[in-house]
């Protein structure tokens, strides 16, 4: 059986290390899906979920990232995301308590960079959520 070895790491931690049969992601331009023997390839992610279907196991490894960069060789995945949240330790009180406090945030926005801020903010924390949302259906 072919495996392809993926890591996926941010600025804080390595998130994930491990080989895999396959890998999907949010690619910038639509859901991608890798396999061993992938063409090489570089690309932005967006927030949202990385489904990582593990060899040793058969079972898949869920992590949050917050966008980033994706880079495809031949025998391995590199996922370098600008914040990786392990899917067991997402909390969807505490993300819907700060999805809460960036729309405030929207609305008192006094410039275009605080705008922009709260705009980019929203959006990921609602890419968690349905990240989250999907882990849970996922699950049952």
């Amino acid at each position: 059986m072919a495996t392809i070895h993926v890591d996926v790491v941010s600025a804080e931690e390595s998130i994930f290390s491990g080989e895999a049969k396959f890998v999907a992601l949010p690619g910038e331009n639509g859901e991608l899906g890798i396999l061993p023997h992938h063409t090489p390839l570089i690309t932005r992610i967006k927030p949202g979920a990385v489904r990582i279907q593990r060899a040793d196991t058969d079972q898949e490894e869920f992590v949050f990232v917050a966008g980033g960069i994706l880079e495809v060789q031949p025998h391995g995945v590199t996922v370098l995301a600008d914040t990786a949240i392990r899917g067991k330790d997402l909390d969807e009180a505490k993300a819907n308590e700060a999805k809460a406090l960036a729309e405030e945030a929207l609305k008192n926005a006094q410039s275009d960079l605080d705008l922009a801020k709260a705009q980019s903010e929203l959006a990921v924390l609602a890419a968690q959520i349905a990240a989250m949302r999907k882990l849970r259906g996922m699950k049952h």
